[in-house]
């Protein structure tokens, strides 16, 4: 799947589990199962519960995702 693929959302993170993973309220009422992105990570960029984030969600799966931006 090429990157323009993806379709980018807003959201705000509700919950930190284990193994970097977070839980996301999406704009619209959806929860999506996240990940950090790599350049987020290879950064040590830290993301706590209610932060504002912006997600990469692939279109065949739209419960699980990456954050690919924290803002500030």
């Amino acid at each position: 799947m090429a990157k323009q693929d993806s379709i980018e959302l807003e959201g705000t993170v509700t919950e930190v589990l284990p193994n970097a993973t977070f839980r996301v309220a999406v704009n619209g009422g959806h929860e999506v199962l996240t990940t950090l992105g790599g350049k987020m990570r290879q950064f040590r960029i830290r993301v706590l519960a209610g932060d504002q984030v912006k997600i990469e969600v692939s279109p065949y799966d739209l419960t699980r995702g990456r954050i690919i931006y924290r803002h500030k």
